[in-house]
């Protein structure tokens, strides 16, 4: 690994952010789904969002040709989910989800759900960046779970007193 890269890891690994679990279906129309922080809003007008997904993914393809994409963002007590789908394990065996009126797989208990038609996918680098026309919003009276160096949490209460 090169110094710049090196640098460049270690100055995005200290930016905290949220997290999320996108989820759509394959082409079997089996429920996929990975853990992903490179979320991000883009748009209002139209309400547009975007994703990022390293092309070596299994999942690479499925979500190319994915119609439609969920992005469940995660609540604070969701670090489970979060560690479950990041791994290689059966993900939707072990996490509670539901299927959604618009036929997407749906993660239970989450802060937010944002369901999207696909927009536009563009190549960037070693990345697949994913913008996703949001249709619907399901919002939850929830915390967020951040990441922050490779640890996932709540915001500390200490955040809010001044």
């Amino acid at each position: 690994m090169t110094e710049k890269v090196f640098a460049f890891k270690q100055a995005l690994g200290n930016y905290p952010t949220g997290v999320t679990v996108v989820t759509a279906l394959n082409s079997a129309n089996e429920p996929i789904g990975l853990t992903v922080n490179s979320f991000a809003s883009v748009s209002i007008d139209p309400l547009l969002i975007l994703w990022s997904l390293d092309k070596r993914s299994k999942l690479h393809a499925d979500f190319l040709a994915a119609k439609n994409f969920a992005v469940n963002i995660l609540a604070s007590e969701q670090a489970q989910v979060c560690t479950l789908f990041a791994s290689k394990e059966d993900r939707f065996a072990q996490a509670k989800w539901s299927t959604s009126t618009l036929n997407l797989p749906i993660l239970s208990d989450t802060l937010s759900v944002l369901q999207c038609e696909a927009f536009k996918q563009v190549d960037a680098g070693d990345h697949t960046i994913f913008i996703g026309h949001v249709v619907d919003i399901d919002n939850n009276d929830k915390e967020p779970l951040l990441y922050h160096r490779r640890q996932t949490g709540p915001i500390p209460t200490s955040f809010y007193n001044k």
